[in-house]
């Protein structure tokens, strides 16, 4: 096999506690304030912080693959027998897809994993969370945790009333085979793009995959915004995927980030039936032991340590220049009320729930790697030495000290995954069209869902 220049390999931040660096990062993202708007009465429910006695069954729609609402509803049920719940699951892009049918359906799910709100707020589907967070004292949290999730009488994510929250709060990163990075002379995760780039080129020559990826649904784009990530102006591109007037997604970073996966593409270091693996198949086949690299987020976390025990370490995506800031995509699992709910007071009690309990909180880490938001000043759940969630909650404080997050693009419009990125990354990593054409046609379709 080809050796590389050795890296020692090392632990950054490793004195520090993973309570004390979440801590660091809920007070660095405690800096903004919330928009204002007006809340639009949603429903004639009076607002209730106590729990009904009377039995109650909640529904949730949520995404295949992810198992902490199983775990969460069945530790809510133990404390509050008579509040049971129905989980329901489609894929993530059937669900994008479909989720304004099932809240304008006469029987709507109580809860609904929603990460974008696109139309809905207009359309009247969301409840309005704006009284439970005066009556739940939701201000004790950080304000950029929250901010993603609002949406302005304008239509602006970032501002204005509150219509979703997170079932814990992500950050996405990349995850390297430390056994094959051993068997490659490579010591440590790069620092740059640059040394990422060498340990690729490694990996290749000596016949081993570079990259674990899928695209049957999409998911590729984790590569694809992790690098154009490094080379934007973080400020326009959030301006963009929160739907602000003027902002555009075809600049120069977007370009130059497309082009790396292009060249990542023609040098051939993803699958060869990358358009074939659908999320589900590349995390196993990462499992597994195939691919050096795989860029996934921290919800992952537990699943790979189980799989691969020592044998992986997770690490943000390094910067195009030595020493600078991270960037790294990142947003709270959101999930919406739907406003035509019969259990309005229940479904919130939950959500608080899942922020304020002890064991909500618990478990929301041991399963997703997650931090679990609500209040900094509240005990930290605790993690193993040395685990990936331990580097996950680090990484989650990283990204908040360096004021490093950005949302998923996927979540800029309603339509815009399934219609416009899905499609068009299945071109850009089949070296079948460039960068500049993978931004061009997204920018396209984005106004003319917008009305740009």
């Amino acid at each position: 096999m080809a050796i590389t220049k050795r890296r020692p390999r090392g632990t950054r931040g490793a004195s520090f506690t993973a309570a004390a660096l979440v801590a660091t990062a809920a007070v660095a993202l405690a800096g903004c304030a919330p928009g204002g708007s007006a809340p639009t009465d949603t429903s004639s429910t009076p607002v209730s912080t106590e729990l009904t006695t009377e039995d109650v069954k909640l529904v949730i729609a949520d995404e295949t693959g992810f198992p902490l609402t199983d775990e969460l509803t069945a530790e809510f049920t133990k404390q509050h027998p008579n509040i049971t719940f129905e989980v329901t699951r489609d894929t993530f892009q059937n669900l994008t897809a479909n989720a304004p049918k099932l809240l304008a359906s006469s029987t709507p799910p109580d809860l609904i994993r929603l990460p974008t709100i696109g139309d809905t707020v207009k359309d009247g589907l969301l409840a309005n969370l704006d009284p439970y967070f005066d009556a739940y004292g939701w201000d004790a949290w950080p304000a950029s945790q929250l901010a993603p999730l609002r949406m302005s009488e304008d239509g602006i994510r970032g501002s204005g009333s509150l219509y979703q929250l997170g079932l814990g709060y992500s950050v996405t990163g990349i995850f390297m085979n430390t056994k094959l990075a051993d068997q490659l002379g490579i010591d440590e995760p790069p620092t740059t793009l640059a040394e990422l780039e060498e340990d690729l080129a490694t990996a290749k020559a000596a016949g081993v995959l570079p990259i674990m990826a899928g695209d049957k649904d999409g998911v590729v784009n984790f590569v694809v915004q992790a690098a154009m990530n490094q080379y934007v102006d973080k400020g326009e591109f959030m301006k963009w995927m929160f739907n602000e007037p003027g902002a555009r997604y075809d600049q120069d970073g977007t370009t130059e980030g497309a082009e790396l996966v292009r060249k990542w593409a023609d040098a051939g270091y993803f699958p060869s039936d990358i358009n074939a693996i659908d999320y589900a198949t590349f995390v196993s086949r990462f499992a597994e032991g195939e691919g050096l690299f795989t860029f996934n987020g921290n919800w992952a976390a537990q699943s790979y340590q189980d799989a691969l025990g020592d044998d992986v370490t997770f690490f943000l995506a390094p910067p195009a220049t030595e020493g600078a800031g991270h960037v790294a995509m990142g947003a709270a699992n959101s999930f919406s009320v739907a406003a035509k709910s019969a259990h309005l007071n229940e479904i919130v009690y939950f959500l608080n729930w899942i922020h304020t309990d002890e064991k909500a909180r618990q478990i929301v880490v041991d399963v997703t790697g997650a931090a679990p938001g609500g209040d900094p000043s509240l005990p930290q759940p605790t993690v193993a030495p040395g685990s990936l969630i331990e580097q996950a909650l680090a990484m989650s404080a990283t990204i908040g000290a360096e004021n490093g997050q950005v949302d998923f693009m996927a979540n800029t419009t309603a339509g815009i995954y399934s219609g416009s990125i899905i499609p068009e990354s299945q071109l850009l990593v089949t070296s079948q069209i460039t960068g500049k054409e993978f931004v061009d046609r997204v920018q396209k379709f984005y106004e003319s869902e917008i009305g740009g």
